[in-house]
């Protein structure tokens, strides 16, 4: 579903944030993608997303290649993001053409996230995580095959980003899109992907990746989740010590 073959960005600047980038997505896997501050996460996630575009190489979502923003994609970022003057049901619905059924479309989005109470308010009315919650239906409304998340919950406390974290989980069972997720928080990443890419170094580059292979949902005291907190943890720490590319996959 997701393809970057040979990437390379370089911005106008002179940095070359990543660099000779190979990874594949399969249809409705969830990777989660960790890594130091400065390593290009969040750019692999803007040029999936159409929102830059590589120097070098190719980006292919579902078979296209990418070269714009594409309805096919939606985007949760760290902040919601939320028009302050309409409501939550208007926020979801604002890039819908207002074709019958749409509000529809809306409504079920909206009730996926558990905010069917709270359509008619306004952003100022919502808490933190309700005013995600929001932005998740907004980037889900039309059913799109992929979703990128860049630090979605970051900004919220430590409950909350649980909350959420299991809320997510539910959406994407609703219809199962592809998922690809940028985090700090390797207990988010172990909770909620199939696999576990770590990055590292300058320009950034794939060190390895932990396939989590855990039955759902995950339970965060178990000793099995434990030793993949370990895995994923020390794989990060030698990245950010050695960088190099080894892509072998690891499991516990």
């Amino acid at each position: 579903m997701i393809e970057l073959h040979q990437v390379s960005k370089r911005f106008d600047t002179g940095l070359l944030a990543v660099s000779d980038l190979d990874l594949e997505v399969e249809a409705s896997e969830i990777v989660a993608v960790i890594g130091p501050s400065g390593c290009g996460k969040s750019t692999v996630l803007r040029l999936i997303a159409g929102l830059d575009i590589p120097t070098t190489g190719s980006v292919r979502v579902a078979g296209h290649r990418v070269s714009g923003p594409d309805p096919s994609v939606g985007v949760v970022f760290q902040e919601p993001r939320l028009m302050p003057w309409l409501s939550v049901e208007r926020n979801v619905s604002f890039g819908l053409a207002r074709r019958a059924g749409d509000q529809a479309l809306a409504a079920e989005a909206i009730e996926r996230v558990g905010l069917s109470a709270f359509a008619g308010a306004l952003p100022k009315e919502l808490s933190g995580g309700m005013a995600q919650r929001t932005a998740i239906a907004r980037a889900l409304v039309t059913k799109p095959p992929v979703l990128l998340l860049d630090e979605p919950f970051s900004s919220l406390d430590a409950f909350t980003r649980v909350d959420l974290q299991e809320h997510l989980l539910e959406v994407w069972s609703w219809y199962r899109p592809t998922m690809f997720l940028v985090t700090h928080d390797i207990d988010e990443a172990l909770v909620l992907a199939d696999r576990v890419v770590v990055f590292g170094g300058r320009p950034g580059s794939i060190q390895t990746e932990v396939i989590v292979d855990l039955p759902r949902p995950r339970d965060r005291t178990d000793k099995s989740f434990h030793s993949f907190q370990d895995l994923a943890m020390g794989e990060l720490r030698r990245s950010s010590r050695d960088p190099q590319k080894p892509r072998v996959p690891l499991t516990k």
